[in-house]
């Protein structure tokens, strides 16, 4: 049993003036901001129960794991969790939980895998046996067998997250703590992650953008925004259809009440002076007084627009690949990789190797060639391209964000203009004179979509497109590429984002590629029997 009661948490942070004269005032005397982690929130989850942890960005989410785990002391607030003040009693509540952070690592990054895992068995104090038969276990059902004897910064992304899971689990935890634990994992890493909390018989709180995931593992939702807590007993489908749903009940009451309302006064002012109807104008005000117009509950939630639009259809030869082969520093990630897109058609590339996604995304928008094969654009369409790695679009760059996409306007590029934009995807006021390259990774994100926007291309090529994005944009950036009226080629991790856009499936296999007119799902049980 997990009870939170009343839990606040805040932080000092040094306030940053911009200008050189700022800086240096800085130097003598420095100012602070309070930053209210978490206000005064309160719970409980019981036993057994997988709860996933939602809000936006900054709302707190990864503060209460840390503050549930015993890393974080709060200012004010109780919480107790099987009898056991976390921030209190350190030492024997990490015998009982599991924790993962998607920014944080548990493993020692200059030494081999192996002995990050023991340890951490001489730190949990696990009995040999129990170590050495999870320990089995968990490098088989992970596929670590081919990397726990390699130091952890060698590992790639996806790798050190299969470790940092198995890492959590070698003391048999009674509680999971995970924050963003699909990041960088691949699909089989994430259905095995899916049927593990599936048999889990402990306690799990679990924060992820990834809505699959959510929807599969969680029995409840605790929602948390504006420092408010609502638990919903349900997936995180059930949770924003309830959401949206209270939403459009409390928008058309009030639309009623204010009918209402106004038809009342029109009453009052017609017959109010009349002594007849006095009587039935006084029993109208007193009416008025009782019918209210509810306040929509606050939310600090905030979606993007992401709209797409082509400015003109392309013909019906669209493009076609013809034998492309690619060998990277000695390995060879596309071998004889051939095929022929549509108009209309959406397509996701997936591979067990996402170097070869990204490898042959670069190879079609021109940024390095084939050692063999070719392909051909049709003359009439025109593409716009997502790269996964933005780096080269910021890196260098002094210019203020309206500086920055003005470049890319084909049509108007009046400030004003761009700032509406922007202000569309979120850069309002004077956000929109932040330098490019002080950025978050979402916010880059955002302007990278707003770009793609500006071209008005009939083709677009995405790579990995919800890295660093909260649920909101997500949700904004899956239905945009959903409703485009033109041809998509794309790789994504998130199962939701691929199984509601893809029309056809391409995966690229160490020879060749398997190519399925599909959706997503369809194509994971046809290639579960599939012998080629």
């Amino acid at each position: 049993m997990i009870t939170v009661q009343h839990i606040t948490k805040t932080f000092r942070v040094a306030r940053r003036n911009a200008g050189l004269k700022e800086a240096v005032k800085a130097l003598w005397k420095r100012e602070y901001d309070t930053i209210h982690a978490l206000n005064d929130i309160s719970f409980t989850i019981g036993d057994g129960e997988m709860v996933g942890y939602i809000g936006p960005n900054g709302a707190g989410k990864s503060s209460t794991i840390k503050v549930l785990s015993g890393i974080l002391t709060p200012d004010t607030g109780q919480c107790d969790i099987n009898g056991r003040c976390p921030w209190k009693d350190r030492s024997s509540h990490v015998q009982d939980i599991g924790v993962v952070f998607g920014q944080r690592s548990q493993l020692w990054w200059d030494v081999p895998v192996i002995d990050s895992f023991e340890l951490l068995r001489d730190i949990y104090r696990v009995p040999q046996n129990e170590y050495k038969r999870n320990f089995d276990e968990l490098v088989e059902l992970l596929n670590l067998s081919q990397i726990v004897k390699t130091p952890t910064r060698q590992l790639s992304l996806g790798q050190r997250m299969r470790c940092e899971i198995a890492a959590s689990l070698l003391h048999s935890p009674k509680i999971l703590f995970l924050d963003e634990p699909t990041n960088h994992l691949d699909i089989q890493a994430v259905r095995w992650l899916e049927d593990f909390l599936a048999d889990f018989e402990g306690t799990v709180l679990v924060v992820s953008h990834d809505r699959h995931f959510l929807n599969n593992v969680c029995t409840h939702i605790v929602d948390i925004d504006y420092g408010k807590i609502k638990l919903y007993v349900g997936n995180y489908e059930f949770w924003y259809e309830s959401s949206q749903l209270i939403q459009r009940m409390i928008k058309d009451q009030n639309r009623k009440n204010e009918e209402k309302i106004k038809e009342l006064q029109n009453f009052i002012q017609r017959f109010a002076a009349n002594k007849s109807k006095s009587r039935q104008a006084t029993s109208r005000r007193k009416l008025i007084d009782k019918l209210t117009v509810e306040e929509l509950p606050a939310s600090s939630r905030r979606y993007p627009w992401v709209a797409f639009q082509q400015d003109r259809e392309a013909g019906k030869d669209i493009l076609e690949v013809r034998g492309i082969s690619k060998t990277i520093d000695g390995e060879k990630v596309l071998d004889n990789v051939s095929f022929i897109v549509r108009r209309g058609d959406k397509i996701a590339f997936i591979s067990d190797n996402e170097l070869a996604m990204t490898t042959l995304f670069q190879i079609l928008m021109g940024e390095i060639k084939p050692d063999e094969g070719s392909f051909k654009w049709g003359v009439t369409t025109s593409q716009s391209y997502f790269p996964k790695d933005n780096n080269e679009y910021f890196e260098g760059h002094t210019e203020n964000m309206l500086d920055w996409i003005a470049p890319y306007s084909q049509t108007d590029t009046l400030e004003s203009t761009l700032r509406g934009f922007l202000g569309r995807m979120l850069f309002s006021g004077d956000d929109v004179y932040k330098p490019v390259r002080v950025l978050s990774g979402g916010e880059k994100v955002r302007l990278m979509l707003a770009r793609m926007m500006l071209f008005g291309s009939n083709v677009l090529v995405i790579d990995q497109p919800t890295n660093h994005l909260d649920l909101e944009s997500i949700t904004a950036v899956n239905n945009g590429v959903r409703d485009f009226k033109g041809t998509v080629l794309f790789a994504s991790h998130d199962h939701e984002f691929v199984q509601t856009i893809a029309t056809r499936i391409i995966e690229i296999r160490e020879q060749g590629v398997l190519d399925k007119e599909c959706t997503y799902d369809e194509f994971l049980e046809f290639r579960e029997t599939y012998k080629g």
